[in-house]
């Protein structure tokens, strides 16, 4: 079976790269800071069925697709609006999830993401609006959707706010027929998370109270619920993730050293049991970076971990292992991605990217014993022009191990006196990982080697290693980028004379913290929805909270190094105050719709340089938001970097 899977895939890959993929000529900008041809693939709890969202330009279209008569069932344009999911509900109909930047005048006047929900019916061509009725409700989306399968059929359910004299986030039942809301269970501003049985109800709580940071887990009683247990937690605080492998208890995500065993290390996740609270700690053959949930069920069974090479799964139900392993045999050596599967778990959607690969979705069904390629993220970027990515780890300066990527330039297997982009990824709690990345290939594809480094406080590598970064902008966390350029170079792969950093968000603090506070390792930098002065952007942070004291502060101040809101000492590392040390060229992108970073951001540098006389550009992108939702933002962003690193520190 595994073999004729292999065959298979190995024909529909050669016919998946259009012709061009035999010409050296490196591909046009544009196909890699287009948005992905395809996205958001979801197969149906049959597995029969296909939804998708295809784009050409700006423009978005639902496809639904019925994979046994390999035709369409319904196709219908969404536009350019921000799509951000799809569900299906049941096998007649799809959830399309979509946001918008705007202001609610009624909770604030800061402009904030808000998602809503529309439902598609491929069979008449309609779509209806999610909480459109009664006028009470806000149609805006208050949590994630819930979709069930249930005897009576699909039952959806999210939280909603209600005008009423009550108010409250409370969780409504959604009509699938015409999207009307009708409450299901009341719930309290303090409810943060919860967990549902098969029938809809939810079974667990858990409550945060923002201004004692205390956070309870609270279970079912009867028609009430009973606190089980309470902590506080200022930050970091415990996680309600799901129904537990018997479907009597829940998941949690939580620190409890009050329950670890001598010679065993601290469990991260506890299965608590419904009925008698008792928490019992839940193991993997390794530490994972998520838990996996049976799609019909919703009981844990399995969990993955994102690792140098790709992501690893392992699984504790019998059905899902199978149909993994089947995965495994067809994609050897290929890290696939679990994207989304049937409720049998007998059929599949992964996607795959890297050596030749510049993303793509597969269909495997083993009913059928059928695999077939759905479509390609980026059809215009040729298998022989994706550049090869290698992890690599480099000892910082102070010995910390610090892994990463280093995608060379297509072609090529080893590097040697190169130009290099440092390419810093945000968060800066986050990570890069293997696989096609569309900014570090476009660079690449322009003669440039890129180093993407996951400094101290990403993560993916221990708590240990992310609780490093406290402090650390623009202390250890940017040198333990420079200490990549100097691996490097030490190595003979780059030339440390031409090396440039970029970056977005925190990428982009970082990119401009490069010239300004860790000098003399880069020619340029280019910096997008980047912090700029960092005691502005906590006391932003406070402000749009409405709380001196918000989560959002603390986490910052923490990060940061602060000790309390307006701390001067985060002067000594914000770059426009330090801009008139900037030793290299500095172009400023920013999104004017950005409810992260605001644009005042870039501004205040913008002008910091200016006064200083130090040669930068800055560019607003209109109508653009923090994550370069657009396509043409998207484009013009890149192809703006590569300008300006052609002309300060050219390939060739």
């Amino acid at each position: 079976m595994y073999l004729r899977f292999i065959r298979t895939f190995a024909a529909l890959m050669i016919m998946c790269w259009p012709a061009s993929a035999l010409s050296q000529t490196p591909a046009p900008l544009a196909a890699y800071g287009a948005l992905p041809a395809l996205e958001l693939v979801e197969v149906s709890p049959s597995g029969d069925r296909l939804a998708f969202i295809a784009v050409i330009g700006e423009q978005r279209t639902l496809v639904v697709m019925d994979m046994a008569a390999g035709k369409p069932l319904g196709r219908i344009a969404v536009g350019s609006i921000k799509v951000r999911g799809l569900q299906w509900i049941g096998e007649d109909r799809v959830l399309i999830t979509t946001s918008t930047t705007q202001a609610l005048p009624f909770f604030d006047t800061n402009p904030r993401e808000l998602s809503v929900g529309q439902i598609y019916d491929p069979s008449t061509g309609r779509i209806a609006d999610m909480l459109g009725s009664p006028n009470s409700l806000l149609n805006v989306l208050m949590g994630p959707t819930d979709v069930l399968t249930t005897p009576e059929g699909p039952l959806v359910l999210v939280r909603a706010y209600s005008f009423e004299e009550r108010g409250g986030l409370d969780l409504y039942s959604v009509d699938p027929r015409n999207g009307r809301g009708r409450r299901a269970e009341y719930m309290s501003f303090d409810v943060e998370s919860y967990v549902l049985d098969p029938s809809g109800r939810s079974v667990a709580r858990a409550d945060y109270d923002t201004r004692s940071r205390e956070w309870s887990l609270r279970l079912r009683d009867g028609g009430l619920f009973r606190d089980v247990w309470k902590t506080t937690a200022p930050l970091d605080a415990p996680a309600l993730l799901g129904l537990g492998m018997n479907g009597d208890s829940v998941i949690v995500a939580a620190d409890r050293p009050d329950l670890s065993r001598e010679g065993r290390e601290d469990a991260d996740f506890f299965d608590v049991k419904l009925d008698t609270g008792v928490w019992r700690p839940v193991r993997f053959e390794f530490s994972p970076t998520a838990l996996l949930f049976h799609p019909a069920t919703r009981r844990l069974i399995g969990a993955s971990r994102l690792e140098d090479e790709g992501r690893h799964y392992v699984f504790s139900d019998h059905d899902a292992g199978n149909l993994w392993a089947a995965v495994e045999g067809a994609f050897p050596d290929q890290s696939p991605v679990l994207v989304s599967w049937s409720d049998d778990l007998k059929t599949i959607v992964v996607s795959t990217s890297g050596d030749g690969d510049s993303g793509a979705y597969h269909y495997l069904n083993l009913h059928t014993q059928k695999l077939s390629t759905v479509g390609a993220a980026y059809p215009s970027v040729p298998a022989n022009q994706v550049a090869a990515v290698r992890p690599i780890t480099y000892a910082a300066a102070d010995g910390l191990e610090i892994h990463g990527y280093l995608t060379l330039p297509p072609g090529k297997t080893e590097g040697a006196d190169l130009p290099l982009v440092v390419l810093a990824h945000g968060g800066p709690a986050s990570r890069d990982a293997p696989g096609f990345h569309w900014w570090a290939q476009a660079l690449a594809s322009r003669g440039y080697a890129v180093l993407q480094a996951n400094f101290r406080g990403s993560t993916g590598y221990g708590e240990a290693f992310l609780e490093a970064g406290y402090g650390e902008w623009g202390r250890k966390m940017q040198t333990d980028l420079s200490d990549g350029v100097r691996h490097l170079a030490g190595q003979g792969v780059i030339d440390s004379d031409r090396v440039c950093i970029v970056g977005a968000s925190y990428g982009g603090y970082a990119a401009m913290a490069g010239p300004t506070l860790d000098r003399g390792v880069y020619r340029c930098a280019v910096a997008v929805a980047g912090v700029s002065d960092l005691r502005r952007m906590v006391a932003h942070e406070a402000e749009v909270g409405g709380r001196r004291d918000s989560e959002a502060v603390r986490y910052w101040n923490r990060f940061m190094g602060a000790e309390r809101l307006g701390d001067r000492s985060l002067d000594e590392r914000s770059p426009a105050r330090l801009a008139d040390r900037a030793d290299a060229p500095i172009l400023l992108l920013h999104g004017k719709d950005d409810t992260v970073v605001p644009i005042e951001q870039s501004r205040l540098m913008a002008s910091a340089l200016r006064r200083a006389n130090k040669p930068f550009e800055f560019i607003e992108l209109a109508g653009e938001d923090h994550w370069l939702s657009r396509g043409d933002s998207r484009q013009r962003m890149l192809t703006e970097t590569v300008r300006f690193l052609e002309a300060n520190n050219p390939a060739n």
